[in-house]
């Protein structure tokens, strides 16, 4: 048990690491998820572009919540906005670096996920295959517009009679093909350089404001954490004394049943201390309203 709490408090304590570390899991399970997906392209002029652009880019739409949403700090970012002025300045500084930290996690995974599908190039084969000009490919030369567009719909499904032994088919899936690799590489070539640019020309700037951003937006975080493991011990205690008062009114009835009681006495000591003159629900209730509403000034002096 004792491990299992260690484990819990290292996580508590490195919030920022385990981040990364989920960030990475999300982007491999939709490298995971994108390999073990059947695509199976429907072939029809009305529906290709809509299931293909769907599926490129439907899925990171839901990676990118997910991201959001397994984020703790997204939630102690947007209390931290929406809270009241109170006794305490909010610092806009410290709510965009969070804002960007959080969105720069949570576009890890849907970023895979479209940079792997362009390397594929199925999905953009499948949207865009009856886009193409048939004058580029000379198999369409005698074929009807209608024809055209039939052949064109089909040209994802290598395995249909219509298109089998057209090698129209396979120059317009090489042409598309080609288009969508160019296009996966190229975005992860931006990508890169401007993760190179961000990370070396960061020094250039003032360091002095983003260690303050850095540092506020942490102390937000675990100030949060300290108050809700405050609020969870003085639950216990408060929850232990309401029942042993209980236990007390009841004490003459329970002596009829012949039933012991422990005695005033073997309480925890310090218990009272620890409840820190805070003993009944309208005085819980007020001090958690003065949170939410007057956090006190970050001054300790």
């Amino acid at each position: 048990m004792d491990r299992f709490r260690m484990i819990f408090q290292y996580f508590q304590s490195n919030s920022e690491s385990v981040m990364n570390g989920i960030c990475g899991l999300l982007a491999l399970a939709s490298v995971k998820m994108y390999t073990s997906f059947d695509f199976s392209c429907p072939c029809l002029p009305q529906y290709n572009m809509a299931y293909g652009l769907g599926v490129m880019f439907v899925p990171p739409v839901i990676l990118f919540l997910c991201g959001l949403i397994l984020n703790r700090q997204s939630l102690v970012m947007l209390e931290e906005w929406r809270r009241p002025q109170g006794r305490r300045k909010k610092d806009l500084a410290v709510i965009r670096y969070m804002c960007s930290s959080i969105v720069q996690r949570a576009m890890v995974a849907p970023v895979v996920w479209i940079v792997v599908t362009l390397l594929d190039g199925k999905c953009l084969i499948c949207a865009f295959s009856g886009s193409m000009d048939p004058e580029k490919f000379v198999g369409f030369a005698n074929v009807s517009t209608v024809q055209v567009q039939q052949l064109l719909a089909k040209v994802p499904c290598k395995d249909d009679e219509l298109v089998r032994n057209n090698t129209s088919r396979k120059a317009v899936s090489r042409y598309l093909r080609c288009w969508s690799q160019a296009l996966g590489w190229s975005i992860l070539l931006i990508l890169i350089i401007a993760a190179f640019l961000a990370r070396w020309l960061r020094p250039c700037f003032n360091q002095a404001t983003l260690l303050q951003a850095r540092h506020w937006s942490n102390y937000i975080d675990i100030e949060q954490k300290i108050f809700e493991e405050t609020c969870c011990e003085h639950s216990r205690l408060f929850a232990h004394k309401c029942i042993l008062h209980f236990f007390e009114s009841m004490r003459q009835e329970i002596k009829l049943h012949s039933c012991s009681l422990p005695g005033e006495g073997e309480g925890p000591e310090g218990e009272e201390d620890l409840l820190r003159g805070i003993t009944d629900q309208d005085q819980v209730n007020k001090l958690l309203k003065m949170w939410y509403y007057e956090k006190p000034p970050l001054d300790v002096s």
